[in-house]
């Protein structure tokens, strides 16, 4: 089916976020719902542990909304959170009304328990496949709705702005013929950002190749501000094998009772918080760091996830995923213990966005892990991310369903790019790598401004070069890819370096109080490369 080149609403990404919006977009109008790759390659596809829901009334959302800024570090919106875990319920409701199964026992749906929750209320399906069979239903859902059209591996290369406002969106193929394809510019009424997060600007990373911040690259690009992009979690336990991708190891193990042990087989985590191994993730993942850290800055001792002591469930029925890939690698949860490290996971910050997913530029709408309402604050509470994208994505249609913004014509596409010759590719790539390991090395877990100021130096170098590319009218998918995360990089730096504080998931070694007299605010990022900071 040929891509149109007028529709009422464009969504950006096929996650949680993008497909709940759709959904309701699709009752009022046509929507056009772009993916770079194939619909089930999301960030939603990959979360393992499950989606936190209140379902047992208002005293179990009370504690979820205290639980939800407790975890946040002092920095959580309160209406925000309000509103994710009151909504919840309804549209958790609605996804199983929609054919999302959970997993049950008698009938009744299974909660298990992770960090920073004070009682197990988190959903799981298929054991440790959560986000699969979310993805799966509400793609099959969507597909229902004849006022949706899918583009698969198709990017959003640009957006058109005229008299202040987003009026269309410029398409490009982002598949294997890529080169072949012609541009496309798309009129709207308006677009929604929800193409999650960007875990690839860092060498570890639980997240899939497709998170490179493209939609939060865009969004800055035409004018729209960012939020709190310093603030990026790291995922305490991913498995740590050379050679090895940074498999997650979702929180539900440690919600079954795993525990963490140092290179001496000692349980250390009381020595950080009174939660042990269910403590927040930020706390957990610099346990981890400081336990592994040897005499010399090169050397790293083991951690391990210890579950053998867990006798009461069958560990490979219940975590049938992680047991398969394990497996692969000659390691079982209930005999082994399994090497661990963080890597990034999740970015608390992205588009600033109000409460009904409007972003500082008019016409442009975000949602899920691409926007930031401030409902995470400083660190995000486990499982709290698709409940996200269901409530705000839902929030997100409904405003521009309200806004009613007229379709503005804009002109055709005129830019047609070069491809990038083979060498101009290696170097590329080496550009990108370099890239990611100054970002992990300079801005991860633990920071000071010497590391980020070296980061800098670094993320300038890839920035010039790519520019050099751009100028020689050269263009790719992996270009446009490599400017996203040079972006990102540099938004996350500037932010990092502003705050000079430690607060949830960043940690300054030179600042490593929390100092809320000057910091209990919400940094903002615009496309000038100034961070303020505000309250809200």
């Amino acid at each position: 089916m040929a891509i149109p080149s007028r529709v009422d609403f464009l969504v950006m990404g096929a996650g949680v976020a993008g497909l709940r919006t759709a959904v309701e977009l699709a009752r009022h109008g046509d929507v056009l719902v772009i993916t770079k790759e194939s619909l089930s390659e999301s960030n939603t596809h990959y979360a393992q542990g499950g989606i936190a829901v209140a379902t047992e009334g208002d005293a179990d959302v009370a504690l979820h909304l205290e639980d939800t800024v407790n975890a946040g570090d002092g920095l959580v919106y309160g209406p925000a959170a309000e509103a994710l875990v009151s909504e919840g319920p309804v549209r958790v409701a609605e996804l199983i009304e929609w054919g999302a199964a959970f997993d049950k026992e008698a009938g009744e749906l299974l909660r298990t328990r992770e960090g920073a929750h004070s009682l197990p209320r988190i959903l799981h399906a298929n054991g440790d496949a959560t986000g699969a069979e979310i993805s799966r239903s509400l793609v099959a859902f969507a597909r229902t709705h004849k006022r949706i059209q899918f583009a698969e591996w198709t990017m959003v290369t640009g957006l058109v702005v005229a008299d202040g406002r987003v009026i269309a969106a410029d398409l490009a193929g982002a598949g294997p013929l890529a080169a072949d394809s012609e541009p496309i510019r798309v009129s709207v009424r308006s677009v929604l950002i929800a193409s999650g997060g960007a875990g690839q600007v860092y060498s570890d990373t639980t997240n899939p190749a497709v998170a490179t911040g493209d939609g939060i690259a865009l969004a800055l690009e035409a004018g729209a501000a960012l939020a709190d992009m310093e603030f990026y979690q790291f995922h305490p336990t991913a498995l740590a094998l050379p050679g090895v991708s940074r498999f997650l190891l979702s929180e539900a193990l440690r919600g079954e009772g795993a525990y963490l042990r140092n290179d001496r087989s000692e349980r250390f985590m009381e020595r950080y918080h009174p939660l042990l191994e269910l403590a927040p993730r930020d706390v957990v993942a610099r346990a981890i760091v400081r336990e592994g850290m040897g005499k010399s800055a090169n050397e790293t001792r083991a951690v391990h996830l210890d579950m053998r002591h867990v006798k009461n469930i069958n560990l490979h029925e219940r975590f049938p995923g992680i047991s398969a890939f394990l497996g692969k690698h000659g390691l079982d949860l209930a005999r082994d213990l399994i090497p661990v490290r963080p890597a990034a996971h999740y970015l608390m910050g992205g588009i600033r966005t109000d409460l009904h997913g409007r972003t500082t530029l008019a016409g442009l709408y975000a949602a899920g892990e691409a926007a930031c309402t401030g409902v995470h604050g400083a660190n995000r509470l486990a499982s709290n991310s698709l409940l996200e994208g269901l409530v705000f994505g839902a929030r997100a249609a409904q405003a521009m369903l309200a806004d009613d913004l007229p379709l503005h014509v804009a002109d055709a596409a005129q830019r047609i790019q070069v491809p990038l010759a083979a060498d101009e590719e290696v170097h590329l790539e080496e550009l990108i790598t370099g890239l990611r390991a100054a970002m992990w090395s300079y801005a991860g877990l633990l920071r000071k401004e010497l590391m980020l100021l070296e980061g800098f130096a670094s993320q300038q170098e890839c920035a010039d070069a790519l520019k050099k590319l751009v100028r020689q009218g050269k263009g790719s998918r992996r270009l446009a890819e490599a400017r996203a995360l040079s972006r990102v990089a540099n938004a996350i730096l500037h932010s990092a370096l502003a705050r000079t504080e430690s607060r949830g998931a960043h940690f300054r070694n030179d600042y490593p109080r929390r100092d809320d007299e000057h910091f209990q605010k919400h940094s903002v990022f615009d496309n000038g490369g100034k961070v303020t900071f505000e309250t809200w």
